[in-house]
């Protein structure tokens, strides 16, 4: 039976910010999860889980239902909770939506963006390409959703970043196993989504935006194939 004992040094988060006990565990336990320290099909034991945070059994019990009822936990009777193992299905679903929403993202920073946004893109894109050069994955994927998360914002439109706001972690949780196979080709799409954005060409934006994603989605469910 696998348990929670050894995480990567460093992978527990820190329960310093404001607010309920019960959130700031949900959240540090969804940041586990997202980031994959906390690997899909893990055994998740209360009593351990709560010992890696500091805080009793109670407030990590609620947390767990709490992600239970987001599909980010499976509860199982008599044998306890346990990290969801998404389908492929349920990858495909969520990828393709991811792409409808970034691609209209995409159109619209490139009809608004101005030569400061634009800046503030290429150095997000340069230091994406710092961390696959390192090798490093986290920061690369970091660095991926902070590049993400700059266009829809730049898109400026308050609906769709909230449609995208309940997608996003979950993107994160697909993209971090394929994100050192993806490596520099990632970024090199990345290049040419930011080139059609400045030349406000947004019909250009939507493809580059759509191929992107796209090499994702492709690239998650060819690694669920290698791993059968």
């Amino acid at each position: 039976m696998l348990s929670t004992t050894g995480l990567p040094q460093g992978a527990v988060p820190k329960l310093e910010r404001p607010g309920p006990l019960r959130d700031r565990v949900y959240e540090a336990l969804l940041e586990l999860i997202t980031t994959r320290a906390l690997q899909p099909g893990r055994h998740l034991v209360e009593s351990e889980l709560a010992g890696h945070l500091g805080v009793s059994r109670q407030p990590v019990r609620e947390a767990l239902q709490r992600l239970s009822t987001e599909g980010w936990v499976d509860l199982r009777p008599a044998q306890g909770a346990f990290v969801h193992e998404p389908t492929e299905e349920e990858a495909d679903q969520l990828l393709t939506v991811r792409t409808l929403l970034e691609a209209e993202a995409a159109r619209l920073a490139a009809a608004h963006a101005g030569s400061a946004a634009i800046a503030a893109l290429e150095e997000l894109c340069a230091e994406g390409e710092r961390a696959v050069a390192a090798d490093d994955v986290d920061g690369a994927v970091a660095m991926n959703a902070r590049l993400h998360a700059k266009i829809m914002e730049l898109a400026g439109n308050r609906v769709l970043a909230e449609l995208a706001a309940q997608v996003d972690r979950r993107v994160r949780w697909y993209y971090t196993p394929v994100a050192r196979q993806r490596g520099q080709q990632s970024w090199i799409e990345h290049r040419e989504l930011i080139a059609a954005i400045a030349d406000r060409d947004e019909q250009r934006a939507i493809e580059a935006m759509r191929t992107h994603t796209e090499q994702t989605r492709k690239m998650y469910h060819e690694r669920g194939n290698r791993s059968r």
